[in-house]
């Protein structure tokens, strides 16, 4: 254990950030045999939300283990910031590796380094909020590697600034591009089972990234209303309420509430964007959106 200690003392976390012992340990939750000679390392893998657009939308706390970091993931299909990755490299003093879908998903590079290093995997918002970061934790856990879980803002809950109270939401689905043969009506689907049950529907719009596209809250619905236009089950019409959602966190941001017909129209701005379809709504509710009509 001494020599654990020796190691911890000369990690680049204890250099950066001048720690106590107990403070090193605290962020370095795993000890692990690395060799016959009884050397101990710390190692940890980081999942840390940096907020939905900025550099400085990461917490202190999220700051300090990334500058502690020897690899720095950048998960890059999920969402988008409003800064660039030099913006982030500059601000957090470190080289930040791109992670597109590939790497997060399918590769076990950084697994791999963090078993003998300290690994932070940034993400846009909460770390938690899509699957695919749950799956890359369990593969630490399969693996003995310890992980720890710095949370930051989500789109999620950000919405909260649509007047729309969080927790009658009910489930969340994602609307993809259609592609040839290729239409999913889960969207809707969702739409309907919370309907039933008088909760508001979240839904994520696609993006890709690298190819420069991003669903806008226009396209979205006429995606949902091509589906009705084929189910024919007066469920998503020209007259369905509707809450768009757009940059949300920014100085810029926008909200607009209207019927399906006038939003179509609307010009919401630059990418990211969500669509929500309320449920049934508190007279306090009513009165919030209003001022977003």
């Amino acid at each position: 254990m001494e020599n654990a200690i020796k190691v911890c003392e000369k990690s680049s976390l204890s250099k950066n950030l001048q720690m106590s012992i107990r403070d090193v340990t605290y962020y370095f939750p795993l000890i692990k045999l690395l060799n016959p000679d009884q050397i101990l390392y710390c190692m940890a893998l980081y999942f840390v939300g940096i907020g939905l657009n900025y550099e400085k939308d990461i917490t202190i706390r999220g700051f300090e283990i990334v500058k502690s970091c020897d690899y720095v993931y950048l998960e890059t299909y999920s969402s988008v910031l409003a800064c660039s990755i030099k913006d982030l490299e500059r601000f957090y003093g470190k080289k930040i590796i791109p992670a597109g879908r590939q790497l997060v998903e399918q590769s076990e590079d950084i697994i791999d380094n963090a078993a003998y290093s300290n690994v932070a995997l940034l993400v846009i918002g909460d770390p938690f909020a899509a699957t695919t970061h749950i799956d890359l934790m369990l593969r630490a856990k399969r693996r003995g590697i310890k992980f720890t879980i710095i949370n930051n803002a989500s789109i999620m809950t950000s919405v909260g600034i649509t007047g729309l109270q969080i927790y009658k939401f009910g489930k969340t689905s994602s609307v993809p591009f259609p592609q040839t043969n290729f239409q999913p009506v889960t969207a809707y689907e969702v739409v309907k089972q919370n309907r039933i049950l008088g909760l508001h529907t979240m839904l994520i719009l696609d993006l890709n990234p690298d190819e420069n596209r991003f669903m806008t809250v226009n396209q979205a619905i006429r995606i949902l209303l091509d589906i009705e236009s084929k189910r024919k089950e007066n469920l998503f019409t020209h007259d369905t309420l509707c809450v768009g959602c757009a940059r949300i966190g920014r100085p810029d941001f926008c909200v607009k509430a209207g019927n399906a017909k006038d939003l179509l129209s609307f010009d919401f701005g630059p990418a990211p964007h969500c669509l929500i379809v309320p449920g049934e709504l508190h007279f306090i509710e009513e009165e919030a959106l209003s001022s977003w009509k």
